[in-house]
């Protein structure tokens, strides 16, 4: 009989699929609608941003994500899509 070696990230079982719960930092837009300077101007940045959530699928152009997930059933919530071009950097989280 195989026994399945018990991983050492944090993760969830849902409907015998396992999801994987991340840091995902990313990039956010950031705007403003008042008069600024060249320099200021050019010093303005989008915002890091840091979530923490599993994920419920990856490709090259979206990544989803939820934080929340029925006990009983297949359902999922607190969900994201980022574009890709936003995610700086994908941590899978240790237990």
């Amino acid at each position: 009989m195989k026994t399945r070696k018990k991983s050492k990230y944090k993760h969830t079982l849902i409907n015998k699929k396992i999801y994987y719960f991340y840091k995902i930092t990313w990039l956010d837009i950031c705007g403003d609608s008042g008069w600024a300077s060249k320099s200021e101007f050019d010093k303005f940045m989008p915002s890091r941003m840091v979530s923490q959530a599993y994920i419920y699928s990856k490709d090259k152009k979206l990544l989803r994500t939820f934080s929340s997930h029925d006990v009983d059933d297949e359902l999922f919530g607190d969900r994201n899509v980022y574009p890709m071009g936003c995610v700086v950097k994908l941590e899978k989280i240790l237990i």
